[in-house]
């Protein structure tokens, strides 16, 4: 079963209890948006998922095995907030590292075949970020977690990576979490608030308005 499935996840910094019984499931095809107030724990979940944040418990299964650290698996790529690509890394060694089945239709789009001998460095801040998760979004990884892609980009940049996220979809499963609710609404096929340490299935505004997260029209 294409399947990433965690529960009962439990996690605190010190005395403050962050994560508390949380559940989250993801299918190839899907698209799950992650949605909360700052500091809820949504990035805290995803690095708790790909395995760089140890917490106090949860149970983790990829294709219907138990993991404990997903990035070993070589299933699972992480879109962190900050770069995580060496400036002085050349984009055809990026393009090379992280993209093997899928490397065709990223190299067919413009902004990677005029920038593909350059540091990426080179690029601006947004376009780095663009260029970033697109990598990750077009990488052999089954299932792709991306903590707020959409920061630093422009309202252009926004659209057209929700065009290659969808392009993609078919083919792996998505988890995206951003402060910018609406590009979530958007682009998600299920969506789940963490609120208060739990998490909640949403379905539809109303219940984002229920839940205290949007205020009542």
């Amino acid at each position: 079963m294409d399947q990433l499935y965690i529960d009962s996840v439990q996690h605190s910094f010190g005395s403050k209890n962050v994560l508390n019984n949380v559940y989250l499931q993801c299918d190839i095809g899907e698209i799950i948006g992650v949605l909360g107030r700052n500091g809820c724990g949504k990035s805290t979940l995803l690095k708790i998922i790909f395995g760089t944040i140890k917490p106090n418990f949860k149970n983790l299964k990829i294709d219907e095995q138990i993991i404990d650290k997903a990035y070993l698996t070589g299933k699972v790529a992480y879109l962190s907030q900050a770069f995580f690509i060496p400036h002085y890394l050349k984009l055809s060694v990026a393009v090379a590292l992280y993209t093997n089945l899928h490397q065709t239709k990223l190299m067919n789009l413009e902004l990677i075949n005029s920038n593909i001998n350059q540091p990426i460095g080179k690029l601006s801040g947004g376009y780095r970020r663009f260029v970033e998760a697109l990598l990750l979004i077009y990488s052999d990884a089954k299932f792709v977690l991306l903590d707020e892609p959409f920061s630093q980009l422009s309202p252009q940049l926004i659209d057209e990576l929700k065009v290659h996220i969808n392009v993609m979809q078919p083919h792996k499963g998505f988890i995206v979490t951003d402060h910018y609710y609406q590009q979530i609404v958007d682009i998600s096929s299920k969506i789940t608030l963490i609120n208060h340490g739990c998490n909640y299935h949403i379905n539809t505004i109303d219940d984002l308005i229920l839940h205290g997260y949007l205020p009542n029209r």
